[in-house]
């Protein structure tokens, strides 16, 4: 089973998001998916994965659309754990960017099976995709927007930034973009590579904010 996995579900008593069995879908959906796509996917392909029965998979999730978005949420909290935990709201923002772009970008590339899964197939699920899509945006950019106006600002490198929620959310779109077009290139690999332009974005429209 793989860490982000067992990260996403650490309980292993218990028959609810938590447990072993819902650990197990998870692993077993992001498998299928990475396999066949999630149109071609089926419920006995889950399961088989899985290695769990159908009866199992009805006990936690009601349709197979249920199951990729539950997926999705948790390793999307994971990620957004991953930058939280590499920010300081102590220490000058502009300083930290780097580190937290990196601890993002090594996030997604430590389970490539997930990768694909977060920025393509939960497009498939058409609106219920794009509404959780929007939501897990809509967090990661009132983290960043949160991290940026409340660290240390207005020091020697200028004014206070005032990121407002819609430039937060233009970093957000820009990284995401990024990241597809990594995938679309067969570069998955090499997600590293986009820091320093993430970095860049995320100095330049701060520092928009100044003005």
């Amino acid at each position: 089973m793989s860490e982000t996995i067992e990260k996403a579900a650490p309980s292993k008593s218990g028959d609810g998001p938590g447990s072993e069995h819902y650990a197990r879908l998870l692993q077993g959906m992001a498998h299928a998916v990475a396999a066949k796509g999630y149109a071609e996917t089926t419920i006995a392909d889950i399961v088989r994965e899985a290695a769990v029965s159908r009866r199992t998979f009805y006990e936690h999730f009601s349709t197979k659309t249920e199951c990729l978005i539950a997926l999705y949420e948790a390793a999307s909290r994971l990620a957004l754990q991953a930058v939280s935990e590499a920010f300081d709201p102590a220490q000058p923002w502009h300083a930290q960017v780097e580190q937290a772009m990196t601890a993002y970008f090594d996030y997604l590339a430590q389970d490539p099976v997930l990768l694909r899964t977060l920025f393509v197939e939960i497009l498939g699920l058409g609106l219920p995709g794009l509404a959780v899509r929007r939501r897990v945006n809509d967090e990661i950019a009132n983290f960043i927007q949160a991290a940026i106006n409340s660290s240390g600002n207005g020091d020697a490198e200028g004014p206070a930034v005032h990121l407002t929620n819609q430039m937060a959310m233009t970093v957000v779109g820009g990284i995401n973009e990024l990241v597809l077009q990594a995938i679309e290139q067969n570069r998955a690999g090499d997600l590293r590579e986009l820091v320093e332009p993430a970095t860049r974005l995320v100095r330049a429209v701060a520092a928009e904010s100044r003005r």
